[in-house]
């Protein structure tokens, strides 16, 4: 079970490590231009407030584990990120249902936020019985 949390955990820090980045670097035109339509709703300050959480969660989804200290904090973190994924599919959703044209993309975008929700619950629920 170890060994399927620390993958879990790896394999998300990458994806929030990329996507904080590019959040927190990007034009917001860039940003939806480069796939990530959910944001078109939201200011470039909200968007840089995101980024900034997806990247603190990074630290708190690996460095608690890896030192030993503060182990609590790692539930913590993906709990986070799971609510930033339900505001991301809320968000896609609500363009699916705008716009026949990007339907399907956009319901595509959901079930990716959907799988990466789980994947924050599974850490989250994980780690915290290994507490």
């Amino acid at each position: 079970m170890n060994l399927a949390l620390w993958a879990t955990q790896a394999a998300l820090a990458a994806v929030f490590a990329f996507s904080g980045i590019a959040k927190a670097t990007g034009s917001k035109e860039a940003l939806v231009a480069s796939g990530q339509t959910g944001l078109t709703r939201y200011s470039l300050r909200f968007i840089r407030f995101i980024a900034a959480a997806e990247l603190f969660a990074v630290a708190g989804l690996t460095l608690p584990w890896a030192l030993g200290i503060a182990r609590g904090l790692t539930p913590l973190a993906a709990l986070g990120l799971a609510v930033i994924m339900v505001g991301a599919a809320l968000s896609h959703g609500q363009l699916a249902l705008a716009s026949e044209a990007r339907r399907a993309k956009e319901l595509r975008n959901v079930a990716t936020n959907a799988f990466i929700l789980a994947a924050c619950l599974f850490v989250a629920v994980g780690r915290l019985g290994m507490l």
